[in-house]
């Protein structure tokens, strides 16, 4: 009978080993180590993140239960100190670039397709507890940390991650971002600083945010709105001299207001460098700014981020890197099957399925009996 590998074979397939031993390599995490290299770290935490794990205790428990069919990929169940000393200890850069390179595969060849890059960008708040959670304080008994995101819409994946501390400001972490010429950024208020827009000027990027209500439009002129539309005004001016008081606003140029009227009947007043764009496509990429929020939504519903096996800051940001990689692979495992069902069911699916032995494209069908042998077939006819 053909072999047939489990599913968390297939997926880890799709994983590029030549280039992750290339950055173990370079960042030495596994020198003077005798056992549990970095590529078996790395397979525990992917095995992890695609079973819903939540605890080292139960890494072990489902790894174990696990370990006649994981002894053919070459790794064997964690202890829980051996498994949390590993993400204590060892270089988080090494899954870091492990992301940027899965995201390279990805990515190929889709730029030449695309016409205008978007790049959205948010944080979502991560809970932390514990000890090995100091790093995160945040108030005298709270701790947290921050996953600052920039995602690509149109393909429907992070491109950049950083992790800090929750009481770090959002802008603070975003001025660390790359900024890619000639792309539209979309962020909220969060990110309300004149000095670092003008950065996307220089970089010859749109940008598409929201005013602050104490914010006015100097010397505006008005143009009329479509009509028919959720637009109520469209107006271009300029920028106050001053952000606060002794802070030059760096952006001279004149830039846009555009009013428009959301579903809840709150009106939302926009600002971009765009002038000459239709007022109705400003707004359908600021209305755009609600698909980062979706992924957020899958990586702490579906994906488990919001419970941290390790809650030091290596672990943490070891964790965050590993997840966002268990998300790449899912989005590639669901091109390369072609299957109508969605990412959700696809990762409910995964979960379900991770070590039966059946083909990655035929998650929702049920593996057929095995064939009766002669005596088999004796007995039943006997019994008919």
């Amino acid at each position: 009978m053909r072999h047939i590998n489990t599913v968390f074979h297939e997926i880890l397939k799709l994983v590029p080993w030549a280039d992750f031993e290339k950055f173990v390599a370079e960042q030495g995490t596994d020198e003077a180590v005798r056992s549990f290299k970095t590529r078996d770290q790395f397979i525990c935490l992917l095995f992890a993140q695609l079973a819903g794990a939540a605890s080292l205790r139960e890494v072990e428990a489902v790894m174990s239960s696990h370990q006649s069919r994981l002894y053919h990929l070459g790794v064997e169940a964690p202890k829980r100190s051996t498994l949390a000393d590993a993400n204590r200890t060892r270089d988080s850069r090494v899954f870091t670039r492990l992301f940027e390179r899965v995201l390279s595969m990805a990515t190929r060849g889709f730029r030449r397709k695309m016409g205008d890059a978007v790049r959205l960008i948010d944080s979502t708040s991560l809970h932390l507890a514990g000890a090995g959670s100091r790093w995160a304080h945040f108030s005298s008994d709270v701790f947290g940390a921050k996953a600052h995101i920039v995602y690509d819409p149109d393909l429907g994946r992070p491109i950049y991650h950083a992790v800090t501390a929750a009481n770090v400001n959002d802008i603070t972490a975003a001025k660390q971002m790359p900024i890619e010429a000639g792309a539209t950024y979309v962020f909220d208020l969060a990110y309300y600083d004149f000095g670092w827009w003008a950065r996307f000027e220089e970089a010859c990027c749109r940008l598409v945010t929201r005013f602050k209500a104490n914010t006015p439009l100097l010397e505006a002129r008005d143009f009329p709105a479509p009509p028919g539309s959720d637009i109520i005004s469209d107006r271009i001016g300029f920028l106050p001299a001053r952000q606060c008081n002794n802070r030059k606003n760096p952006i001279q140029s004149a830039v846009r207001e555009i009013v428009v009227k959301i579903e809840t009947g709150k009106t939302l007043r926009l600002l971009t460098n765009d002038l000459d764009s239709p007022a109705q496509e400003i707004a359908d990429l600021y209305k755009r700014r609600w698909q980062i929020e979706l992924f957020f939504r899958v990586m702490k519903q579906t994906l488990k981020i919001t419970k941290f096996i390790g809650r030091s800051e290596n672990a943490v940001r070891i964790q965050i890197a590993v997840a966002l990689i268990a998300f790449l692979l899912l989005r590639q495992l669901q091109q390369i099957t072609k299957e109508k069902h969605g990412f959700l069911e696809l990762v409910r699916l995964v979960r379900a399925n991770l070590m039966h032995r059946k083909a990655a494209s035929r998650l929702r069908q049920t593996n057929p009996p095995p064939p009766l042998d002669s005596r088999q077939l004796e007995l039943q006819w006997q019994t008919s």
